[in-house]
């Protein structure tokens, strides 16, 4: 009699197919998710920075998603520790984490972020910037900052545009620009805090004007076959609950503006990559942008753990959580890649391990893994 692959193998089997965007051909299904670190004053990605990227490769993660990085715009950030993709200094820390991450034959694409009105004022790096967004309004709803004028748009989406091609010159296998969690980009995608009655603003898809630009321009600053991803949510920060679509069509004229731009693939970030998106339906949210736009997409949301990463923000830990249902989805190509957070964070060679069918080597999340670059 011939026995049932175990959990395990499947996991391993499952995770181990190669994957292609847009031509980058990834070896396996393993993406690294991107997790703000603040372990690079002045914005520069130092030695360190670059070694632990590149000990995520080494051990068997195929697609390396950065940090969020700050674009060459004065109000896109509000920390001199969080790493910039712009300047001379910065940029060549990056080329130095971008060939660590290539010694160990991993692939790496910057995620390009710009986090309009959560920024305060006289944050840092650039104290004297304003907040701006769409609409000049918080997540909370306080209209508390600058409503963007045309040359303001313009100068974002040339900033993104400078970043990307940047990117391209420093050796890195893609962008992925971060359009969710409340920051810029999915600000003007959001009602709530888009207000705008001129082009960029009013339904769904006229709310995806300005991104659409964005990515757009990117496009015609970098190579054909430079992939492009986009990151995307439904919950904000302090709004968990907030929602950019309510049903697959809403979802759809979100999406379509955007794949018409030029993205290749989508990150569909959730807390619980387990959750159903939509009523009537398993499917995920990345379940859901697969089939709704017959692109690759990229699932995250507390793979390989029992608590949300909310909670690790309060300080807690969390325990190991079965790969059972991930491995169901994976085997019917509900999505194309699985970006894991803080189980790679705790343990570098999480990977390695899932890879090679040890699953009972994995272990759980103790807060202690936020504090250093292990």
């Amino acid at each position: 009699m011939t026995l049932a692959p175990s959990i395990a193998e499947r996991a391993a089997a499952a995770l181990s197919r190669p994957a292609v965007i847009n031509g980058l051909k990834i070896p396996n299904r393993i993406a690294m998710a991107p997790m703000t670190r603040m372990f690079s004053p002045g914005g520069v990605p130092g030695d360190d920075v670059a070694s632990y990227y590149g000990r995520r490769a080494a051990a068997g993660v195929g697609l390396v998603i950065t940090e969020g990085t700050y674009v060459g715009h004065p109000s896109a950030g509000q920390s001199d520790r969080v790493p910039r993709f712009h300047g001379e200094e910065q940029l060549a820390g990056w080329r130095r984490v971008a060939e660590a991450v290539h010694a160990a034959d991993g692939r790496i694409v910057p995620q390009l972020w710009h986090i309009g009105m959560v920024r305060k004022d006289g944050e840092p790096p650039f104290a004297d910037a304003p907040a701006m967004g769409p609409s000049g309004v918080r997540i909370d709803g306080n209209g508390t900052g600058r409503a963007m004028t045309r040359s303001d748009l313009d100068d974002v989406i040339g900033a993104f545009a400078e970043a990307a091609a940047e990117a391209e010159r420093l050796g890195f296998d893609g962008v992925e620009l971060h359009g969710a969690h409340g920051y810029l980009l999915d600000q003007f995608l959001w009602e709530h805090t888009n207000r705008r009655t001129d082009a960029y603003g009013g339904d769904a898809t006229a709310r995806t004007l300005f991104t659409a630009e964005i990515v757009a321009a990117v496009r015609e600053r970098v190579s054909n076959t430079f992939p492009v991803l986009f990151r995307y949510s439904q919950w904000k920060q302090d709004a968990y609950d907030a929602r950019l679509a309510h049903t697959p069509q809403e979802l759809d004229a979100l999406l379509a503006p955007l794949a018409a731009a030029g993205v290749d693939a989508f990150h569909a970030s959730t807390r619980r990559y387990w959750e159903p998106e939509f009523d009537g339906s398993a499917l995920n949210l990345a379940g859901w942008t697969k089939k709704l736009t017959g692109l690759p997409t990229v699932t995250v949301g507390s793979v390989g753990l029992n608590g949300d990463f909310i909670n690790a923000f309060k300080g807690e830990g969390s325990s190991v959580r079965g790969l059972d249902d991930l491995v169901e989805r994976l085997e019917a190509d509900e999505f194309d890649l699985v970006a894991v957070g803080r189980a790679l964070l705790q343990d570098p060679t999480w990977a390695a391990k899932v890879l090679a069918g040890r699953l009972d080597e994995l272990a759980p999340y103790d807060k202690v893994a936020l504090k250093s670059l292990s």
